[in-house]
């Protein structure tokens, strides 16, 4: 058999996965909704944060035995606290009956000791217990500094607020820096990375699967090497992945660039810090910066984003190929792909470490990693400008691994794709890659 013919074949193959799947409902159906789901993940908690911020329905009852507390909590949210008379029986009705969210006691001697009690139903998240111990904090704090003799003056000298502007050093100057929002920008992309490895590797599998069952696949076996069938379904599905993926970005940008300035506008300061609050530490490091501008995202991003999803896409769909072609059903592939599944949901606990510190050797190395490169570089190239030489390594990493998985998936898939009737487990295809070398 010539080289050209096998080439034939294969494409003849490639292009029959991609026509194939491009016409089908699902893809044109997910392929428009896409960047709209997106924008929804990024848009609707914003809208929902500002459409609740007024919600006054439930609030926080407050005794306050002190005489001297009560009312400055009450001031630092008029829509949330209020001052109450009733005794701690009916607050309990009132909570019980969802009158309340609940109801702080505070006792005489808290200036001192600093231990007061909150009654709730209970839940709330953390959000709730966080933005209350804050105001009981900021008061009590300013109370303990009067009652200690210190000036009024002084007291609000402290508190007053910072806010520190980030800038750019570039070669023509500086620039403002985005940082935070580069940040989110990767995470969302490594998130897609993700999705997409497991959602189109998972097709792969299928249609294998699909086509053994239905003995199609010993008509195109008699035509075509086994090797050429999968590398077929591999680049054809891949290419629909590639399709839909810019297709996505296209729109993506387009949309954000024609609502992100209408949503900045709706969104104010006082809104971005409310979600702060409410998202508590962790996520209070990828907070919005004030203003919400969409900064211009390098064509490089773009470049990586493609890249580290074709490579990791072809470095899992061969192994879900390999997997698809050694059952028969799709049931029984659940157990043969959990090691390939562990090495592409791992990232995922890694990427907020990875956005805290891009730099730091921890998040050098796991990106180094080929099996977490796909996520955790693209994550890293968007956030911060990773060296050159760390890029380098990364493509020459994921492109070896990826031939070393050919080789593997192919001796699996050579011998899997025609054995019918058996359940094969681990052990047995290590066998099949020892028979077929």
């Amino acid at each position: 058999m010539t080289k050209r013919s096998s080439t034939s074949k294969v494409w003849t193959i490639i292009n029959h996965e991609y026509l194939t799947k491009i016409r089908t409902k699902g893809f044109i159906i997910g392929t428009l909704l896409g960047p709209l789901v997106l924008l929804a993940f990024i848009f609707i908690p914003v809208i929902v944060t500002m459409l609740s911020s007024e919600s006054t329905a439930k609030k926080i009852a407050i005794i306050d035995n002190t005489g001297k507390l009560g009312q400055a909590i009450v001031d630092e949210d008029t829509s949330k606290y209020f001052i109450t008379n009733l005794s701690e029986n009916e607050l309990r009705d009132g909570v019980l009956k969802d009158k309340y969210d609940g109801y702080l006691v505070i006792p005489e001697d808290f200036l001192q000791k600093g231990e007061a009690t909150v009654y709730t139903k209970g839940g709330g998240g953390l959000g709730f217990i966080s933005a209350l111990k804050s105001n009981v904090r900021d008061v009590t704090r300013k109370e303990r500094l009067l009652d200690a003799g210190v000036d009024l003056n002084v007291i609000n000298v402290i508190n007053r607020g910072i806010e520190i502007q980030t800038e750019k050093i570039t070669k023509e100057g500086t620039e403002k820096d985005y940082t935070e929002v580069y940040a989110i920008v990767g995470y969302v992309f490594g998130l897609i990375i993700y999705t997409l490895m497991i959602l189109y590797g998972q097709f792969v599998s299928r249609g294998v699967i699909e086509e053994k069952a239905n003995r199609i696949i010993e008509v195109i076996a008699s035509s075509a090497r086994p090797f050429e069938i999968m590398m077929g379904k591999v680049i054809g599905i891949g290419a629909v992945g590639l399709t839909q993926v810019l297709c996505w970005v296209v729109m993506s940008v387009v949309l954000l660039y024609l609502i992100g300035p209408m949503i900045g506008n709706m969104v104010s300061g006082s809104h971005i810090a409310q979600m702060s609050n409410q998202m508590g530490n962790a996520s209070r490091q990828m907070a919005l910066p004030s203003g919400f501008e969409i900064p211009a995202i390098s064509p490089w991003v773009f470049i990586a984003f493609i890249f580290y999803f074709l490579s990791g896409y072809f470095l899992y769909a061969t192994l879900f190929a390999a997997i698809g072609s050694a059952v028969d059903q799709e049931s029984d592939a659940q157990q043969l792909q959990l090691p390939v599944m562990l090495p592409i949901i791992l990232p995922i606990l890694f990427i907020g470490s990875v956005i805290s510190n891009p730099d730091g050797m921890l998040s050098v190395i796991l990106s180094l990693i080929p099996f977490f490169t796909p996520i955790l570089m693209m994550v890293r190239v968007a956030a911060t400008p990773v060296p050159l030489w760390q890029v380098a390594l990364s493509v020459v990493l994921m492109v070896g691994t990826f031939f070393a998985c050919i080789w593997l998936a192919s001796r699996i898939y050579r011998v899997g794709i025609l054995m019918y009737g058996k359940k094969p487990s681990l052990k047995d295809l290590v066998k099949w890659v020892r028979l077929s070398g």
